[in-house]
């Protein structure tokens, strides 16, 4: 399965449920971790974990077994790691904190750092 129709499944499970700014960024340039990672904001803690249990069963239903899920304490960043997809779905305040978006796009795009 394509990490590409992986990520189309998440984006549609987390838009179901009502997920805010959805942002898939293509980060298999920038990193050997992963190919796409997704952000997603939530409402509320509650809605955060709307967002994350339906990912969850949207991956499990594509066939891929979550490897992991942090951040499940307080809801207000939860990282779920799907493989060929890292999903982070964020509060707002925290989404604003963090800016990954930021993050993402001010790396390199070749895999050469510069020391």
């Amino acid at each position: 399965m394509s990490a590409t129709k992986l990520r189309d499944h998440l984006v549609n499970a987390l838009e179901d449920g009502k997920g805010q700014d959805i942002l898939a960024l293509e980060v298999s340039k920038l990193t050997p971790i992963t190919d796409y990672m997704l952000l997603v904001s939530g409402t509320s803690n509650r809605h955060v974990k709307a967002l994350v249990d339906r990912a969850v069963e949207a991956a499990k239903q594509f066939g891929e077994a979550p490897r992991g899920v942090e951040g499940r304490e307080t809801y207000e960043w939860v990282l779920l790691d799907v493989g060929d997809v890292i999903v982070h779905v964020m509060q707002k305040d925290a989404r604003e904190f963090y800016d990954l978006e930021r993050l993402w796009s001010e790396l390199p795009a070749d895999n050469e750092s510069t020391l």
